[in-house]
């Protein structure tokens, strides 16, 4: 990267005393869609709070655009934050929630009707604009939440978590959406959740967070092909992990004994789903779950080790519950874990 648009150089934060953040380094190029994942309490909305100004470092700097912004007052960053909860002011209009920021800034009363109603449309929600935040849908509050944001026109936008509060039909619609604005606007934008799904389909980068450090970060193909760590793997969706023990695969409730060829020198090795051979192979286990996704069977195999998730296309030949099978876990197709 290039000198960075937005950088974060050994920033710590703490709430009451405790430290949430200590000593984050994180940079950002202009234009990008970097996405923020993490479990609860990992650090990513803290972070966010302190680029948009709303919590002050104990230590480290913000630079956004070649400035220090470190100590900054929140209204004066051009930076836009979207919340989860949109936060509109249920007793004004459309037209009136998207028009505030620009009214605290004094625009004239032709150019902030041009542009809110510009804003306005780029959301598609030209004639929304009298109504009420309690007429619209969950999606169209939260384009109007995006509309106020934009309507500013920040340099650096920041959504916290911001389709929570969606059912999966409207999430689907508003990552696109996101996705068309972002490319629309040119806009720089930080992304934080706790969907993998989200973060892997919307981002240009990923970076995945644990206890207020970096885990791991790359592009989404990257995270979810080559997971570094087992934290970064099970975060991922990577649920049949393995330890590598005294030359064995163990688990919850005991080892596999591999066949064949010896294991690698690693930590720890996992297999997705789909990865799993079922029917034949040098291991053993039981039926005792399955259940028909659409495209995909899965099914859940008790073995030696614990639990064992597959999953197999839905013309493959049928396992019935309790039935005994084989199956295999071809190392060709095992993620390399480091520890933790």
């Amino acid at each position: 990267m290039s000198t960075p648009f937005l950088s974060l150089d050994k920033l710590t934060l703490a709430y009451g005393g405790q430290v949430a953040v200590p000593g984050l380094d994180l940079a950002m190029a202009e234009g990008e869609l970097l996405a923020l994942l993490g479990p609860s309490g990992c650090g990513k909305t803290t972070t966010m709070r302190a680029i948009a100004g709303l919590l002050a470092p104990q230590g480290g700097s913000i630079h956004l655009g070649g400035q220090d912004i470190t100590r900054v007052p929140a209204n004066r960053r051009e930076v836009g934050l979207v919340f989860q909860s949109y936060a509109l002011f249920p007793h004004l209009s459309v037209f009136e929630n998207v028009a505030f920021g620009l009214r605290l800034r004094r625009v004239g009363s032709d150019e902030l009707r041009r542009r809110v109603l510009e804003a306005i449309a780029l959301v598609g929600l030209a004639g929304f604009e009298k109504r009420l935040p309690r007429e619209l849908s969950g999606g169209q509050q939260q384009r109007v939440a995006l509309a106020r944001s934009v309507v500013v026109r920040p340099r650096l936008l920041l959504l916290d978590e911001p389709l929570s509060n969606l059912d999966a039909r409207l999430r689907l619609e508003m990552r696109s959406e996101l996705q068309r604005l972002q490319r629309e606007l040119g806009v720089t934008m930080m992304y934080v959740t706790h969907d993998q799904v989200e973060a892997l389909a919307l981002a240009d980068r990923v970076v995945v967070m644990r206890a207020g450090r970096i885990a791991q970060q790359g592009t989404p193909a990257e995270i979810y092909e080559r997971p570094v760590s087992a934290f970064v793997a099970q975060f991922v969706g990577i649920e049949n992990l393995f330890r590598v023990r005294d030359g064995a695969l163990a688990g919850t409730a005991g080892a596999l004994a591999p066949q064949g060829a010896a294991l690698p020198a690693v930590h720890a090795l996992a297999w997705r789903p789909r990865s799993v051979v079922l029917g034949q192979g040098p291991y053993e286990g039981r039926v005792v779950g399955a259940s028909y996704l659409g495209e995909a069977v899965e099914y859940l195999i008790d073995c030696a080790a614990g639990p064992l998730k597959a999953q197999t296309l839905p013309q493959a030949p049928r396992f019935a519950l309790q039935q005994n099978l084989r199956f295999d876990l071809p190392l060709a197709e095992a993620v390399h874990l480091r520890e933790d």
